[in-house]
């Protein structure tokens, strides 16, 4: 998978908008909230998704190419690294569960729009 993939995974979930928010990186949010982030200048292709922290831990054990993300809370989020381990659809898989986690926290009537 490339960024390019990546980047339409999360844009086929309803809502979402994409932003370049620093001169290298690029946000995915659903109701102004991150769920992934691209950094466009990384040395190895990688996006940053936001998991349920048990989720990201079991995951890092599993494979080699979802490890604690680099620039953010190593605890809520993870990078995966898109050209080691991951098939494209577990890729796939965990943006929709990371838009998902951050829908899940927003408030009842934000969420009913979104759905």
């Amino acid at each position: 998978m490339n960024i390019e993939d990546a980047r339409l995974c999360a844009l086929e979930l309803n809502n979402v908008t994409e932003e370049l928010f620093a001169e290298q990186w690029i946000s995915f949010r659903i109701a102004g909230k991150w769920f992934m982030l691209i950094q466009l200048d990384a040395p190895e292709s990688r996006i940053a998704v936001k998991l349920p922290p048990e989720m990201g831990m079991e995951l890092c054990e599993l494979y080699n190419g979802v490890q604690p993300a680099y620039h953010m809370n190593k605890r809520h989020w993870n990078d995966l690294y898109l050209n080691r381990d991951l098939p494209h659809n577990l890729i796939c898989d965990l943006i929709r569960t990371a838009y998902d986690t951050v829908v899940a926290r927003l408030p009842k009537n934000v969420r009913e729009k979104i759905i």
